[in-house]
């Protein structure tokens, strides 16, 4: 099992969320559903980050996938 997840791209996804809604964010970086988990990750000890986004509004996810406040980008992907 790998435990490196892959770098889906080196920028953040844009995503409008919606208040209340919950997501599952790629966390392995296998999906084909980027930013969010298709169920990839099962080859992998990584699992995907839950999260209940508090508003409707824009958001950055990371996608990268090696950001330190996940799922939402930091700049990580700035140094890679």
């Amino acid at each position: 099992m790998s435990d490196v997840p892959q770098i889906a791209q080196k920028a953040p996804y844009p995503v409008e969320v919606e208040a209340g809604k919950t997501y599952f964010w790629c966390a392995c970086g296998r999906s084909q559903n980027q930013p969010f988990c298709d169920g990839s990750h099962k080859a992998t000890s990584i699992t995907p980050v839950k999260f209940t986004a508090e508003e409707t509004k824009k958001v950055w996810l990371c996608g990268c996938k090696q950001s330190g406040k996940a799922p939402f980008c930091d700049g990580t992907h700035k140094g890679l």
